[in-house]
């Protein structure tokens, strides 16, 4: 925190004039982005029946995430250079060419490919949108517009897979990404006034970058586009490596933990020069806030992934039920989000402690959940429970992670900074829910007792939060 300046006090409304264009459009992108990164879960099954392509049916998830690695890179190192305007003009462009394609696709490899794009253009685009709030928004109402960012994360996760089955139902699966084409021109339009705004005062064409230790920039004297191409075969080698750990799940024998392990070495090789230095070893600073975020995204992310399964499965709750369990889940990361943007007296060192603590306590309680032989009943009470505890952990911390490396990074390094902590999230939720997966399905084949191979995946989950919750405490600088 600077001292104050006097120059004109910040709006204290998002929707204040100066900001009303950039937070409609930022939001209404952002939630896009999200609606077509969970709710499209909901058409797949019709997606792959209708295009005879069952066995790409998890390639059209992962490619979806890796792709977005590899956006996250270019968009990061592009904006740093340029500035926010060219970036994200490319991004949505891109983003909008997969929806178009994986729309019309005729095959399933098709969808495959506009899935790709659809990554590429989104993961582009949230770094994106992250140094556009450095650049518009006054630091005092970053932390608000970072919590309306989450909301819009998790709005889709409310309405998104009922509203993607009613089109299914309607007008057919091909309107899912289709019909939000329009919706993603309507977002770039009401960004374009911030995005001039911003133009005029890039530090990207005019500001080389500058070597800082705790900012996560990487100087090595190079020329530009050298560093940039370097780091976007690396993010090539993320996305493979994520790839190939979400197949191992289907590999039997020991290829299984082989292939696992050599996904995760690859991967972490590779990303290590993409993010701050020290972030593998959490050093104190802006490293062990970046390793936080992708420890977090893992613990939570793992867990969720079975937590519907778990409850169908094992305690035959209806899938409405399962359901339910994740919308009020929804409304309490949500709300904490928002509650975590007016509490301007909580520094960002206790609210990430605050949030890993809640995220423990709530993967706990699915671990016994798992583990138990409860009533059904209560088995859900006590898994809504938890699992509302977890995601109000995610609201007060998430946002903050963001705010915070924006604070402590030079406006010149904002999209490298950005994309730093969007690799480590994605990277994080998908480790973690591949090993998740790895474990579960290691454990099923062994044909060990029923709460085991649930247990298991759990107990991973619950040893990535109690990472995060130890690295919570190193996120001051030394």
């Amino acid at each position: 925190m600077t001292a104050q300046q006097q120059p004109a006090p910040p709006p204290t409304s998002l929707l204040a004039p100066a900001y009303r264009s950039a937070t409609i459009g930022s939001l209404t992108l952002v939630f896009l982005i999200a609606f077509e990164a969970l709710a499209v879960a909901t058409v797949m099954p019709v997606v792959a029946a209708d295009l005879g392509g069952r066995s790409l049916f998890a390639v059209a998830f992962s490619a979806t995430l890796a792709a977005g690695i590899v956006g996250m890179v270019a968009g990061g190192a592009w904006a740093d250079r340029v500035g926010a305007t060219r970036p994200m003009l490319v991004a949505v462009a891109t983003f909008a060419a997969g929806l178009l394609l994986a729309g019309l696709a005729p095959t399933m490899p098709a969808l495959v490919v506009g899935r790709f794009l659809q990554g590429l253009g989104g993961g582009a685009a949230q770094v994106t949108v992250y140094v556009l709030v450095g650049q518009v928004y006054a630091p005092a109402d970053r932390s608000r517009i970072l919590g309306a960012f989450a909301a819009a994360w998790v709005l889709p996760g409310l309405v998104g897979p009922f509203l993607a089955g009613l089109v299914t139902d309607l007008v057919g699966w091909r309107w899912v990404f289709l019909g939000v084409v329009v919706l993603a021109a309507l977002a770039l339009a009401l960004l374009v006034p911030a995005l001039r705004r911003a133009s005029a005062a890039s530090p990207g064409s005019s500001a080389a970058p500058t070597p800082d230790r705790d900012t996560g920039t990487q100087d090595d004297g190079g020329p530009v586009v050298t560093r940039a191409a370097t780091r976007l075969a690396l993010a090539v080698v993320v996305a493979g490596a994520v790839l190939g750990l979400n197949l191992a799940s289907a590999l039997e024998g020991a290829a299984r933990p082989v292939v696992a392990v050599a996904a995760v070495l690859v991967a972490l090789a590779a990303v290590r020069p993409l993010l701050p230095p020290g972030t593998l070893r959490a050093s104190r600073g802006i490293p062990a806030v970046v390793a936080f975020r992708g420890l977090v995204a893992g613990g939570y992310f793992a867990a969720e992934s079975y937590l519907p399964y778990l409850l169908q499965d094992r305690y035959g709750a209806a899938p409405a039920v399962a359901g339910l369990v994740l919308t009020v889940a929804a409304t309490s990361w949500a709300a904490a989000s928002q509650v975590q943007g007016r509490a301007t007296g909580v520094s960002d060192d206790r609210a990430f402690r605050v949030g890993a603590s809640l995220l423990v306590a709530g993967v706990a309680v699915q671990v016994l959940v798992a583990a138990a032989p409860l009533p059904g009943l209560a088995a859900g009470v006590l898994a809504a429970g938890g699992w509302l505890l977890s995601a109000a952990g995610m609201g007060w911390s998430y946002p903050r992670v963001t705010a915070n490396v924006l604070g402590r990074t030079p406006p010149a390094q904002h999209g490298t900074a950005s994309a730093a902590v969007t690799i480590a999230d994605s990277l994080g939720a998908a480790t973690a829910v591949a090993l998740a997966g790895v474990v579960f399905t290691a454990l099923a084949a062994e044909a060990v007792a029923e709460p085991v191979p649930f247990a298991g995946a759990f107990a991973l989950a619950l040893v990535w939060a109690l990472l995060a919750l130890l690295v919570s405490r190193r996120s001051t600088a030394a």
